[in-house]
């Protein structure tokens, strides 16, 4: 384990301190890959600039090395804390699957205790402290033991889960349409010895997909952005400000919805004119306290962070500061997520011929480090706005299911499990200006 301690160092002078630099310098271009320029980890620079080794020594020196910067996660050190690797080394069959998407999903398995949380029965203040997690973690701990199984008796690299993820990531990055993947299921299901546990539909997949928590809601909108068909108006068959139908209409000029069973004489659901897709906040939130790693990074902001007047985070800033006062009850418990909110609009088909625009709407953690919380695997995606045009000023009629969480979420909070601290603890959560 290296020494880090000199990045704290004011006397830039001290040998430690020179020594330190020589062992950070030498750690970043110990890959042969790296070339001869690397990220210059200065207050300056801040990770922007890369420059040859004597620049970034030069930088160092003069202007100190940020005092934050104490996992080289820009430098070719693993995200994973050092007690992390041995854990995941000796009990994970899945070593060889370096994707953070499942070293995470193993450190929910891993780090945490699920029919019981060992301490010393005779310290009376440990009941105190550590507790249960609540049904919804219980439920989702056993859910990873069970599918953390290998994928067929002679398979070392993969479990079912790890493989379901990796098709499922695969399937997303690379436009896959569900028929394809069922395809391919089928004939890797034929292909695979005795014995295997692959799901043999795209259903199976999806299943597990959504037991995880990672699903989306589909609420119909109308096609002028006036409302979304929930809540009040979860039942109309048309918008009642604009009055544009609700369904598409087919060339005889019949609603779907109009379509009856002949059978039960019902009327069968219609094709939507126009879906919004949302991504449940809260559930989103609460994974981020399953695995001890990341709920420990959600108290960084409070715990670790140096606070020598240099603006390096949001928790620098006036602002942060400002609303701590404001709402002491909310700043007492530092796991009490801040979130910063974007949107911006994008062409899916990537053809400028086509006037199409979709909005995504992201949200963005401020509690966890400042080289984490902008990691794309970080940002929360929340709302997928479609098109064909800009929501423009009706943008908020969209945001209507994710403003609903965010007041549940301040006044009340979720009893969310904490990996960390083992306890139970009321989630709240503020959207930052």
């Amino acid at each position: 384990m290296m020494d880090k301690s000199w990045i704290l160092l004011r006397n830039r002078a001290l040998p430690e301190y020179l020594n330190g630099v020589e062992q950070f310098l030498n750690f970043a271009f110990s890959n042969p890959n790296i070339g001869l320029r690397i990220q210059c980890s200065c207050t300056n620079c801040n990770h922007v600039r890369r420059k040859t080794r004597e620049e970034v020594k030069i930088d160092l020196l003069r202007w100190g090395i940020d005092p934050t910067y104490n996992r080289w996660i820009h430098h070719g050190e693993s995200d994973l804390s050092s007690d992390d690797e041995i854990n995941s080394s000796a009990n994970s069959d899945l070593g060889n699957d370096d994707d953070a998407t499942f070293e995470m999903l193993h450190d929910m398995y891993h780090g945490v205790p699920i029919d019981n949380i060992t301490h010393d029965p005779s310290d009376e203040s440990a009941e105190s402290r550590y507790e249960e997690p609540n049904a919804e973690a219980k439920s989702f701990y056993r859910l990873l033991k069970d599918a953390e199984q290998k994928l067929h008796p002679d398979c070392e690299k993969f479990s079912k889960l790890s493989f379901v993820m990796r098709l499922f990531q695969m399937k997303c990055l690379h436009g896959w349409s569900n028929t394809s993947l069922d395809s391919l299921l089928k004939l890797l299901s034929d292909a695979f010895p005795k014995g295997h546990v692959l799901p043999n539909s795209i259903y199976e997949v999806q299943k597990i997909i959504k037991d995880l928590g990672l699903d989306y809601v589909k609420i119909d909108a109308c096609v002028n952005n006036c409302i979304l068909y929930r809540k009040e108006y979860a039942d109309l068959e048309q918008c009642p400000k604009c009055g544009e139908k609700r369904w598409i209409v087919r060339k005889g000029g019949e609603d779907d919805n109009e379509v009856a069973s002949s059978k039960l004489n019902k009327r069968k659901k219609g094709i939507p004119r126009k879906i919004l897709r949302y991504f449940p906040l809260i559930p989103r939130l609460q994974r981020l306290f399953m695995t001890k790693r990341t709920a420990e990074d959600m108290r960084w902001h409070k715990d670790k962070r140096v606070d020598d007047g240099v603006l390096r985070h949001p928790a620098d800033s006036l602002t942060w500061k400002t609303f701590d006062e404001n709402h002491l009850d909310f700043a007492s418990d530092p796991r009490n997520v801040r979130l910063g909110l974007a949107s911006d609009g994008f062409n899916p088909f990537g053809s400028m011929s086509n006037a199409y625009s979709m909005w995504p709407v992201f949200l963005i953690p401020y509690n966890l480090l400042p080289w984490l919380c902008m990691k794309q695997s970080n940002i929360l995606l929340s709302l997928l706005i479609p098109g064909p045009k800009s929501p423009g000023m009706d943008i908020d009629v969209y945001l209507q299911p994710l403003v609903d969480d965010l007041k549940k979420l301040w006044a009340d909070g979720i009893e969310t499990y904490d990996a960390f601290k083992q306890q139970n603890f009321q989630l709240r959560a503020s959207l930052c200006k």
